[in-house]
Parts: structure tokens; C-alpha cells; sequence
């Protein structure tokens, strides 16, 4: 049984792309899982794309979806949410619902609006009926990190696109949770 799941993201600077290609190791450590990496079409330009921009199609057909954007103003992106409200075909034939998902964020600051622009990425997904997941407390890195990391998803501070050893093992555990549900909702469905 062969399982892709998207990795999903808009990255400005590199600190969300970081964590996707984290998140996209965290997957394929899982036998029989791909990461398929995607990017949103950029409403303000600022350089040529770093992965494919990603087709609808692409988002009906993946068994898991990891979903990233940079903190904006406590939101996602404009690109990002641009993309989502393109999605009402797929709304309505429902062809999102109970797939797993995670999301991830990055901002210049610990304090910059991570937490809540986590839970404005949730809300879409919500709405097409898939199945959120986060990073849960028995996980020992949430209790010490000194960086990035939320019960919400991964994350990461500060403008650098390196990521800190924490912030890398928190979105990788991530990863590999993600693509564990996603193999355990096909074999549902088989």
C-alpha cells in the first residue's frame, strides 16, 4: 500500500519551507509513505516559486495533508488562504473528509501569533471534515523546548530558516505521526 500525503506550505524567508522539508523526513521514515511537497501561487510575487504550486486535483488525491504558512499578523498567509477559499469544489463532493491533517507555522518572534494562526489553518480543513492532528503532551520535547513547538503543530522563531534541534525532532515526530494515521485511515477504507 503505497500513501502520499501533501506537505502543503507558503514560505517567505524559508523558516516554513525548513519545517516542511523536516515534516517530509518525519513522513518518509514511515515504509510505503511519501511527502509530496507543494507550495500556494504567491498573490504578491517576490521570486519564482521553490516547489510546484499545488493543483486541486493533487489535494483530492493525497491520503494525509501537512499544512504550513508563516505567521501573518496572527493569520496565515494571503497566498495561503487565497488557496483555501479556491477549494469549494472540493467541499462540496466532500472528497477531503476524514483525512488526517497537521499543521505547522513559523514567526520572528516567540510571542508572534504562532498558536493562532495554527488554528486559523484548522479551520478550512474543519470545514471539508478532515481529521486534525497535533503534537500530544506525552511528547517530552514540548515540556522543555525552548523554541518552537505547540500542542497545535510544529513551529519555529526567529527570522533564520535553521531550525533548532528541537524545533527539527518536534515537526519530524509530526511527520511520522501523520503518515502513521493516514496508513491506519486506508486500511479503513480498503
Amino acid at each position: 500500500m503505497s500513501i502520499k500525503i501533501l506537505v502543503l506550505y507558503y514560505s517567505r524567508h524559508g523558516s516554513t519551507q525548513a519545517l516542511a522539508r523536516q515534516i517530509a523526513r518525519g513522513i518518509e521514515s514511515i515504509p510505503d509513505c511519501e511527502a509530496v511537497l507543494r507550495t500556494v501561487e504567491d498573490i504578491t510575487p517576490h521570486g519564482e516559486p521553490i516547489e510546484p504550486i499545488v493543483t486541486l486535483t493533487e489535494l483530492r488525491e493525497c491520503d494525509g495533508l501537512a499544512l504550513g504558512s508563516p505567521v501573518w499578523f496572527g493569520n496565515m498567509s494571503g497566498s495561503m488562504k487565497h488557496f483555501w477559499d479556491s477549494t469549494t469544489p472540493l467541499w462540496l463532493n466532500g472528497d477531503l473528509i476524514d483525512k488526517p491533517a497537521c499543521v505547522f507555522t513559523s514567526s520572528s518572534s516567540l510571542h508572534g501569533g504562532q498558536e493562532t494562526t495554527q488554528q486559523t489553518m484548522m479551520l478550512p480543513l474543519l470545514h471539508h471534515g478532515m481529521m486534525i492532528l497535533g503534537i500530544p503532551y506525552s511528547e517530552p520535547l514540548l515540556h522543555t523546548t525552548q523554541s518552537g513547538g505547540t500542542p497545535y503543530g510544529a513551529s519555529s522563531t526567529g527570522h533564520s530558516a535553521s531550525l533548532t534541534k528541537d524545533e527539527m525532532e518536534l515537526a519530524q515526530k509530526l511527520g511520522k505521526r501523520l503518515a502513521k494515521v493516514a496508513i491506519k485511515q486506508k486500511e479503513v477504507q480498503l
